[in-house]
């Protein structure tokens, strides 16, 4: 079998299907791309049996046929070769692979394609389909607020809920919650939810494109994603989300409005003199100002600094994490921002104070307690 492709097309297409390969994988083969050659179509795919890319791009061949190259040689060989076209030629019998270019010939072992673990085909699944950019947008917004913690798997990835043409994302680590909801463009005729590892929804994030229609489509065990040429599925984590809406205060009298950039800028100074275990900053909140102050006991640091603000309510003090502030501030967009809290117990949230039409974005920071 015997192939010729542009080198630089090659490996963008490469790039984008590495990132399903693990470090460690299970099974030797894993290692490798798989390249399988029908017509004038070559399809790339690579996996670690939790996520897999596939993705396609056109060659000239002059018969059809497969076999797994390995990927850590192939990458290196293109990145260090300007574009032009390269020439592989396989050999049937022992699966060797000699790449021609113009400086010269490469030659290293394959595997036969045809031990590599067979990826997941969508059967019997939902579809919903929405603009990548939704997509994309939904998976920035919540994957910083994913726990890490393998004790609770439900946490550790997005909580996706289709309701007929609204789709919400949720995902939340005990500490912070992020709920995102759209109600525009989605095209969808079922009601379910499921969720999706954090790794898969990296990917994802780093391959969707702009502006096309993504496909998602879901079973009980895999999701499926398929947008331009690329396809990608994951395996779902089988595991109950913790019910979210109950730990969101509704009862909110204290309503303070302020600059999202002067906020988080202020936080970030603020921030350095915070205690490095706790991040504490505290938040002095009445009548038209805002105090945020810290200090780090061990170190006799301390840093306060004062804020114009809108605020209706009772005077508050109230502690919250630095780290986890500035983190939600930074995901969320517009000039101006809204926080609502109750007592210097519950949590606080955070909202944009102009929301854009068809979105809905609520995030949740607990308060951290108070040593005077």
């Amino acid at each position: 079998m015997k192939f010729s492709v542009s080198s630089s097309d090659l490996l963008k297409r490469l790039q984008l299907a590495s990132g399903a390969i693990g470090s460690n994988p299970v099974l030797p083969i894993l290692e490798d791309f798989l390249f399988n050659v029908e017509g004038n179509r070559l399809t790339i795919s690579a996996s670690d049996l939790e996520t897999s890319i596939t993705t396609g791009i056109e060659v000239k061949s002059d018969k059809s046929g497969m076999v797994a190259i390995p990927a850590k040689i192939l990458l290196e060989t293109l990145k260090a070769l300007p574009q032009q076209p390269v020439t592989f030629t396989v050999d049937e019998n022992n699966f060797g692979i000699e790449i021609t270019s113009s400086y010269g010939k490469y030659k290293l072992a394959g595997e036969n394609g045809a031990d590599f673990p067979r990826i997941p085909e969508p059967d019997t699944v939902d579809t919903v389909k929405m603009p990548s950019d939704i997509l994309a947008n939904g998976i920035s917004k919540t994957l910083f607020a994913t726990s890490s913690d393998e004790l609770r798997p439900a946490m550790t990835g997005v909580y996706f809920q289709v309701d007929f043409n609204k789709i919400t994302f949720v995902s939340t680590d005990a500490h912070k919650l992020v709920k995102y909801t759209f109600t525009e463009d989605i095209q969808s005729e079922v009601m379910s939810n499921f969720i999706v590892p954090k790794k898969a929804l990296n990917l994802l994030k780093n391959a969707l494109p702009a502006n096309e229609e993504a496909v998602m489509q879901f079973n009980k065990a895999n999701a499926f994603f398929s947008f331009g040429d690329t396809n990608m599925v994951c395996r779902l984590i089988d595991s109950r989300y913790p019910d979210y809406n109950a730990v969101i205060p509704t009862e909110n009298p204290n309503n303070l409005s302020a600059s999202r950039s002067d906020l988080q800028n202020s936080l970030k100074r603020i921030a350095i003199y915070a205690n490095k275990t706790t991040n504490q900053v505290v938040l002095n909140i009445n009548d038209g100002s805002l105090t945020i102050s810290a200090q780090d006991l061990d170190f006799s640091n301390e840093a306060t600094e004062q804020m114009t603000c809108t605020y209706t309510g009772e005077p508050i003090t109230i502690g919250f994490n630095a780290k986890f502030l500035i983190e939600m501030l930074g995901v969320m967009e517009g000039d101006e921002i809204k926080m609502e809290l109750s007592t210097p117990t519950r949590a606080g949230i955070l909202l944009p104070e102009e929301p854009v039409d068809g979105e809905e974005l609520l995030m949740l920071v607990m308060p951290v307690m108070l040593s005077n």
